[in-house]
């Protein structure tokens, strides 16, 4: 029961990162669209939750130990298999340096703190983290994750969104393509983080697949449809780039920052596994992981200078696609 829950918390530590946390995610792919995003939220949840079952009894069954090794155990050809991995690694390396930047600009937005400083700190800790491997992240979110799910909930309390729920109104829900490829899109790019972690985890799940797979997918799909009604009922939330904290500093300077705790969680442990897979993907030896962790973490701060919203916004809607397509043929085989 203790290695399931430990899985638990790595998994949805390394879905909920800073996009998720913040509402933008949720407003961006599914508050948009009314209505339709509840039903949104539930297809994304579910393709997730097949996703993680599948990695997980795959990986134990064949003794996966790698992402190549997954892609190698499907039909795809192996020039694909090349391609994919090479888009893999650009996207996890890429999600590590957006996290650090997210966590920078958190910081000096707040704090005013500058950027070098936070940086240095926050990748010094990264750093010790990757030494511990999987291990160690394992214990960062057992302690980080049930703080931020119980954050989540207060939020939802804090707002009433059952107010918010009975204002919903079932009958505006239009079958369209836009809003259902959205929701895929959403756990294609979401996967493309979470298999290398998934597969890492193997050992923690075994005989345990069915019931991790459901409790992580109820887990993720009651905090998406939390934070869903929260920004419901704000509809002027739109133009605000971090809703959730607009939302928070609506009950008090206490909450506000009391839930910028939830936005500091979620950036790092994203970060930490998207550093963690890409370490794992491209490193054939503790030396070789060792060299490679400490170029990502020096090379982190000077690329953590570079705008947060811009780098989602430029890097996130390309992976999206590549994932959704990447996931068409993992789930093909």
């Amino acid at each position: 029961m203790k290695n399931c829950a430990k899985a638990i918390f790595v998994i949805i530590g390394t879905i909920i990162g800073a996009g998720f946390a913040s509402g933008q995610e949720i407003y961006s792919f599914f508050n948009i669209y009314g209505e339709n995003g509840i039903i949104g939220i539930t297809i994304a949840s579910s393709i997730l939750g097949v996703v993680i079952f599948n990695v997980l009894k795959k990986a134990n069954k064949l003794n996966i130990n790698t992402y190549m090794e997954l892609l190698k155990s499907t039909k795809i050809s192996n020039r694909l298999i090349q391609i994919i991995n090479i888009v893999i690694n650009i996207f996890l390396l890429i999600s590590f340096y957006i996290m650090v930047a997210g966590f920078v600009a958190y910081f000096k937005q707040e704090f005013n703190v500058p950027n070098i400083l936070t940086a240095i700190l926050v990748l010094i800790i990264a750093y010790m983290t990757f030494m511990r491997n999987i291990e160690g992240i394992a214990k960062i979110n057992s302690v980080i994750i049930p703080v931020l799910i119980f954050i989540v909930f207060i939020i939802g309390y804090k707002v009433d969104i059952f107010s918010s729920i009975n204002n919903i109104d079932m009958e505006n829900i239009q079958i369209k393509t836009n809003w259902i490829l959205r929701s895929i899109e959403y756990a294609g790019y979401n996967s493309i983080l979470l298999i290398p972690i998934l597969i890492s985890i193997k050992d923690y799940t075994k005989n345990n697949e069915k019931k991790i797979s459901i409790i992580t997918t109820g887990i993720f799909f009651i905090l998406s449809i939390i934070i869903y009604f929260a920004m419901f009922k704000f509809k002027e939330v739109g133009s605000i780039e971090i809703p959730l904290i607009y939302i928070a500093s609506k009950y008090g300077f206490i909450f506000k920052y009391t839930y910028g705790l939830v936005i500091i969680f979620a950036i790092y442990t994203t970060m930490i596994s998207a550093g963690y897979g890409f370490l794992k993907n491209c490193t054939k030896s503790d030396k070789q992981y060792k060299l490679f962790a400490t170029i990502i973490c020096i090379t982190a701060i000077f690329i953590s200078n570079f705008s947060f919203s811009g780098l989602v916004n430029l890097t996130y809607p390309v992976f999206g696609i590549l994932g959704t397509i990447k996931l068409f043929f993992l789930l093909r085989y």
